[in-house]
């Protein structure tokens, strides 16, 4: 099992994500990526399931029409892991 990140290391993380947000009432955090319309929304979706699937880490999420909300934390640990900011920083890597 993976710990929680302290503070520090947390703020350190979220410093090098771009657009995450952190949700301290549910020690997660999250993004709400927007897209040209439903296909690449879904192509998106599609791309990150395969990182999650490889990393072995899966996220929450919703998609409506060309909106995905992405929110990770790792349930087993309680709380935010570096499992949640590597995903976090490979999914921003889809976006380059």
């Amino acid at each position: 099992m993976s710990d929680t990140l302290t503070p520090d290391a947390r703020e350190t993380a979220l410093s090098r994500l771009n657009g995450w947000i952190y949700d301290q009432r549910a020690d997660a955090i999250s993004h709400h990526f927007r897209f040209k319309d439903f296909s690449e929304a879904f192509g998106f979706m599609t791309r990150v399931a395969l990182l999650a699937e490889a990393a072995g880490h899966h996220p929450e999420w919703s998609n409506v029409y060309d909106k995905v909300t992405i929110t990770l934390t790792t349930h087993d640990a309680g709380g935010l892991t570096a499992k949640d900011v590597e995903l976090a920083e490979a999914i921003d890597q889809l976006l380059i």
